[in-house]
């Protein structure tokens, strides 16, 4: 289940809810019991490659679709 990230109005608390996706626009109370919170747009890091490097792995063969070399863009 998603978390999605919340600040309250009132207190200014910062808090973290787990909840379905068809709820991640209600109304979340801070812990603190205010009802005028926000939710925040969260940022995802993903990272890592199966080499175990930080860089991404160099392409190799062409699939097709763009960027795949079949449309001359890469």
């Amino acid at each position: 289940m998603p978390r999605y990230e919340y600040r309250c109005r009132a207190c200014g608390a910062t808090f973290e809810l787990r909840r379905p996706m068809a709820q991640s626009g209600a109304p979340a109370p801070c812990p603190a019991g205010h009802g005028d919170t926000v939710k925040l747009l969260s940022t995802v890091s993903v990272g890592g490659s199966a080499q175990g490097g930080d860089a991404p792995a160099a392409g190799g063969g062409g699939g097709g679709g763009c960027c795949g070399g079949a449309c001359g863009c890469g």
